[in-house]
């Protein structure tokens, strides 16, 4: 089976449709998929819905897709850097589903592992917590949050050999190899891709049977927020 497309045009076809779920990786704008952002802001797809730790900003990354008004609904941990974001949030064009991040990220891995739902302290007492499950546990209160699956997974890694198995490089790893695990389909950009064996069993993060689709894209890497002092 031959995982290798040509481009991320390519490797989208096929996968996408209206009010679908998808997961993109990333943190900020560090180790996001941004070539499959843009093939699936130009495949047209509309309502939807976004599994992610941020949505970028106004003009790269998920923020390409919220100009578009393609996404319909975010579930992600923290929206701060985008203003389009803010002002179709405030005007009810869009929904939101708030998460704090470490159970964002928990929430990932639980869909990745095939587990339903789980007890976590966080967000006992505050707006996280209305209309969830309470439970005592030692005493203690928690709160159930369900695991999240998506029909589509966008990773980003740094090499890939042609099964699929991925290596990340450093704090780009953050939420791509959750959601790697957590996609029913899911489709890989790297920088770099290597005949199968060339890299070291035990430097792999993300086990090729995860990986459905991969491509090899070119990336602009920004910085979201440079600080500078003078000398």
């Amino acid at each position: 089976m031959n995982k290798v497309y040509p481009n991320a045009k390519a490797a989208l076809d096929g996968l996408v449709f209206d009010g679908m779920t998808i997961m993109a990786g990333g943190f900020g704008l560090c180790g996001i998929p941004e070539n499959l952002i843009v093939a699936l802001r130009d495949s047209g797809v509309k309502d939807v819905t976004a599994i992610s730790n941020n949505a970028g900003v106004d003009d790269f990354g998920l923020g390409l897709l919220l100009q578009t008004r393609q996404i319909r609904k975010m579930v992600s941990s923290y929206v701060g850097e985008n203003a389009t974001f803010e002002k179709q949030y405030l005007n009810g064009e869009l929904e939101l589903e708030f998460n704090p991040q470490g159970t964002l990220a928990e929430r990932i891995r639980a869909g990745g592992a095939g587990i339903p739902g789980f007890y976590t302290k966080t967000g006992v007492g505050t707006l996280i917590a209305e209309g969830k499950e309470h439970k005592q546990f030692n005493g203690e209160t928690f709160i159930l949050e369900t695991g999240l699956v998506s029909d589509l997974s966008l990773v980003k890694a740094w090499k890939a050999d042609k099964e699929g198995n991925l290596v990340y490089r450093k704090t780009a790893r953050n939420f791509n190899p959750m959601m790697a695990t957590a996609g029913k389909v899911t489709v890989v950009e790297v920088e770099e891709l290597v005949e199968i064996g060339e890299l070291d069993p035990d430097q792999i993060h993300t086990p090729g049977i995860f990986v459905d689709r991969i491509v090899v894209g070119t990336f602009e890497k920004r910085i979201e927020k440079r600080t500078t002092r003078a000398a």
